[in-house]
């Protein structure tokens, strides 16, 4: 079976200048990759290589109502802001999303208490990363536009270290780029108003994945997330995140996480495919045996861009998992019509 070295907590994934490469269960108490000297191989201003350090944040929400996706981006070229947001009952899927040239608004390099929001154009938006106090906080509010109704979304995922395991790495596109993530299964409490309705989020049974990116991306990023939150049979919250992207020495450390009840397995490299194409089944398989799923495509939505020489093809697609997953203990988690999500990103900025 797969293992993975855990290592020993650190204050920051940058000594000397170098990035240092790992996984760890705790959240650095600074990621600046700014740090990092020379990481072209030539002496680059404090703006330019700033400009090269792509962020964002994304956060799920799950329960046998709804299904919430939504992400916060920085790509200095441009900012954007998407929540996806999945009526089950109706089986209708609403896209919020706001794109806006230039820099507005940056990430923070600490996770201990900062806060970020935007006053985007009908579109608000604030989070409030608060580890110091085991959580993390989201509010959202978006007006009407057409034919969609307005949106308030209040958050708050309980990230308590004496039930949750987050899952933190640090990997390297080249010698001196890298990039690190942060990320964790959480019960989420709070509440949305949509289409007229209050709607009550109860952390016993919603659950949500918390994101954390920031990283020397390469100039053409490829990369596809899978995710999906849920209970099995025992009624134990789970979860996974799973990603395909161009980082190096893979089987030593990667992103890809699997939660039960709190506890997290790093889990081994995999490989995403559609054998026929995207709109058919999607394969999701390791070479240990720990990763076994397909991803039946119920819905998508394909958007991109272009500006001058940047490019950006953004493919969500919400779907069905089956198959299984096996964690560090042997034991087998059975996935059985698991409403999630991929994600395949291209950027070329």
């Amino acid at each position: 079976m797969y293992t993975r070295e855990i290592l020993p907590p650190i204050a920051s994934p940058v000594s000397d200048g170098i990035p240092v490469l790992g996984t760890w269960n705790r959240a650095f108490e600074k990621v600046d990759l700014q740090e990092i000297r020379k990481p072209y191989g030539f002496p680059l201003p404090r703006f330019l290589k700033g400009y090269r350090i792509k962020e964002w944040q994304s956060f799920s929400a799950n329960n046998d109502l709804y299904y919430m996706e939504a992400l916060f981006c920085n790509l200095k070229l441009f900012m954007m802001a998407q929540v996806i947001l999945y009526d089950k009952e109706n089986e209708k899927k609403y896209i919020f999303r706001k794109i806006r040239l230039g820099a507005g608004w940056h990430l923070p390099v600490s996770l201990a208490n900062s806060s970020v929001d935007s006053h985007l154009p009908r579109f608000f938006f604030r989070i409030h990363n608060w580890l110091d106090a085991d959580t993390v906080k989201l509010d959202i509010h978006i007006e009407a536009a057409g034919k969609k109704p307005p949106l308030t979304v209040h958050l708050a995922y309980n990230l308590s270290s004496q039930s949750i395991t987050p899952m933190v790495v640090s990997l390297t596109f080249t010698e001196r780029r890298s990039m690190y993530a942060y990320k964790t299964l959480s019960p989420v409490s709070g509440d949305m108003v949509f289409n007229k309705k209050h709607i009550s989020l109860d952390k016993e049974n919603c659950s949500g994945v918390f994101c954390d990116y920031k990283g020397f991306f390469p100039y053409r990023m490829s990369t596809t997330i899978c995710s999906a939150t849920g209970f099995d049979d025992e009624n134990r919250r789970f979860g996974f995140h799973i990603a395909e992207n161009q980082t190096r020495e893979i089987n030593k450390n990667n992103e890809n996480s699997l939660w039960l009840n709190g506890k997290n397995t790093p889990l081994p490299p995999v490989l995403i495919t559609a054998p026929n194409n995207p709109e058919s089944k999607w394969v999701i398989q390791d070479v240990e045996g720990m990763v076994d799923l397909t991803f039946t495509p119920k819905d998508q939505n394909k958007s991109g861009s272009k500006l001058f020489v940047t490019r950006v093809d953004f493919n969500i697609v919400l779907g069905y998992y089956n198959g299984m997953l096996i964690n560090s203990a042997g034991e087998q988690i059975q996935i059985k019509n698991l409403l999630g999500i991929v994600e395949k990103l291209y950027l070329r900025v």
